[in-house]
């Protein structure tokens, strides 16, 4: 192989004055359209001035700190959640669930519970808001998290909870029910012990509490909050029969049978123990 001496003479007095004026590597690299190897062979026994050395620094900090601004909230995978406006029954339920056991924070989202029914139905309904498969895991025996990841979910499922909590006494009725039936798929119980029977619901926001009790009201069906023990509490046959009527548990959604303090000692069906507690009215 030849080479063209007097253009390997040239480039080398380039790169040596160009060192000289305080060029970094990269910028004679930029400057020669020659590889940073080439270049750094005829200009690694001249040293950049300590003065200059913290000029350079100082700017690829400055371009680092340009660049972090410009992707902070965007993910870098491209995933990105899906907007929408009109609300439906699987977004509701969705936003309903994350509500009231998802956590979302900044890298995205999380659903835990030991439902798999649940569990599938916020996977199936996230699909709509944000088309990419979660991480599934087991969190404690029994309890597992549906996980969604993206950086762009936060502002976004932040801002639709909002929404939700604003617009849902406007909605249908229909809509309303699916709501509701999230909340105590979510946060509900059945009390039946002897002549007892109730309906329970626990949230540690007051204000869900109350919103709670207004959308059951709407559906004839009477409560009452208990705001130091963060819950609502149905009560009477025709508040419960209504609610049985109206709004019910999903199917499938059961009790921890296996919790040390469990009065049924089985995971029995919620809508199965509702019908049962109503069913003794009858005895």
């Amino acid at each position: 192989m030849w080479y063209d001496y007097r253009t390997m003479v040239s480039f080398r007095e380039r790169c040596i004055a160009l060192r000289k004026r305080g060029l970094s590597l990269n910028q004679i690299a930029r400057k020669t359209g020659r590889p940073k190897t080439s270049v750094f062979f005829h200009v690694r026994d001249i040293p950049l001035s300590e003065v200059r050395k913290k000029e350079i620094c100082l700017a690829a900090t400055r371009r680092i700190a340009a660049y972090s601004r410009s992707i902070k909230g965007k993910s870098r995978f491209q995933r990105h959640p899906v907007p929408f406006e009109i609300w439906d029954a699987e977004l509701v339920s969705l936003l309903a669930h994350i509500l009231f056991d998802g956590t979302v924070t900044y890298g995205g989202c999380v659903y835990t519970n030991r439902s798999e029914v649940l569990l599938d139905h916020v996977t199936k309904y996230m699909y709509r808001a944000f088309p990419y498969p979660p991480k599934r895991y087991e969190s404690v025996p029994g309890v597992y998290k549906v996980a969604f990841h993206s950086v762009e979910l936060q502002p976004f499922l932040r801002k639709k909870k909002r929404e939700l909590i604003t617009v849902v006494s406007t909605m249908t009725k229909e809509l309303q029910r699916v709501f509701l039936r999230a909340f105590f798929d979510d946060e509900g119980s059945v009390y039946f012990i002897g002549n007892r029977r109730a309906i329970r619901g626990y949230q540690h926001d007051e204000k869900i509490l109350w919103l709670i009790q207004k959308l059951l009201k709407d559906f004839g069906i009477e409560s009452t909050v208990g705001a130091p023990y963060n819950e609502i509490t149905i009560t009477r046959r025709e508040n419960i029969e209504r609610f049985a009527k109206e709004i019910n548990f999903t199917a499938g959604v059961r009790v921890n049978g296996l919790r040390k303090n469990s009065i049924w000692k089985q995971s029995l069906e919620k809508r199965n123990i509702l019908a049962n507690a109503l069913a003794s009215y009858q005895r």
